[in-house]
């Protein structure tokens, strides 16, 4: 079992997986990256703007890691700074203000803990983005299409629903870090990865979230026209609900609930 969820993760970190700017380019029409904070400078390592599913206008934001190993380079190998962060919460705002849906796609390892973010004021970054987007009055739609690692990934994931790629991870901490902190071992990762429930299926069964999407067409036109399917369908009907905040506010309420009970028992 250790060994099949830590498979998970080295699929979750596969250089040639699709990243986030792959599928705005494949789902979207028209996409406009827009840029900066507006308070320090623009984080190549979240990617956002302005685009078209079907016809209809919504938001995209995505955290890029690259492909190649220029590209990793000036990304930052997909560890957003603080300004990253409020760069996607200005244009979550942005897209409120005008009545767009949001749509994110995660891919990181976690936001980067350089002392210039830390001076920045990365925790505060994200905790705003989890305070704001909780009620964000315009549907959320996030999906954990690699790497999805603590804070980092949860700064873009307070939606109102969640999805995950098959061999997509989702965890508190990375298995390497798990591992060094229990057994001051990194090379134990396997058998930390299986005790942190981190994989799509261990999410699914937790309510973490709740869809997950087969990766058998990966990159393929089918895979990117399926996707686009399922957001056109998922966006409609949560633009038709009267309590989306309420809804949101109850689906991270309720998470973890039944373990507990399940522990008093």
């Amino acid at each position: 079992m250790s060994q099949a969820a830590y498979e998970k993760v080295k699929l979750a970190r596969d250089g040639s997986r699709p990243t986030g700017l792959d599928y705005i380019r494949h789902i979207f029409k028209g996409f406009i990256e827009l840029h900066g904070d507006r308070r320090f400078a623009d984080d190549p390592a979240v990617v956002g703007g302005i685009a078209r599913l079907n016809g209809s206008p919504v938001t995209v934001i995505a955290i890029e890691k690259g492909h190649t190993a220029k590209e990793r380079s000036y990304r930052n190998f997909g560890a957003p700074h603080p300004e990253g962060y409020r760069k996607a919460l200005r244009l979550m705002k942005q897209a409120e203000k005008f009545g767009r849906p949001v749509v994110c796609f995660i891919d990181t390892s976690g936001a980067y803990c350089g002392i210039g973010a830390e001076e920045r004021g990365q925790g505060q970054a994200i905790a705003e983005n989890l305070m704001e987007m909780s009620t964000l009055c315009v549907p959320i739609i996030s999906i954990l299409i690699g790497e999805g690692g603590s804070g980092g990934a949860l700064a873009l994931a307070v939606a109102d629903r969640v999805w995950m790629l098959q061999n997509a991870v989702y965890s508190v901490i990375s298995p390497e870090g798990c591992a060094s902190i229990l057994w001051k071992d990194a090379a134990k990762a396997e058998a930390a990865a299986a005790s942190l429930k981190l994989t799509a299926e261990d999410a699914k069964s937790l309510g973490v979230v709740e869809r997950i999407l087969s990766e058998n067409d990966i990159g393929k036109k089918e895979f990117y026209d399926h996707i686009r399917l399922l957001l056109a369908e998922e966006l409609s009907e949560l633009s038709r609900d009267p309590d989306l905040i309420g809804k949101r506010y109850d689906r991270f309420r309720h998470l973890g609930a039944g373990a507990v009970v399940k522990e008093q028992l």
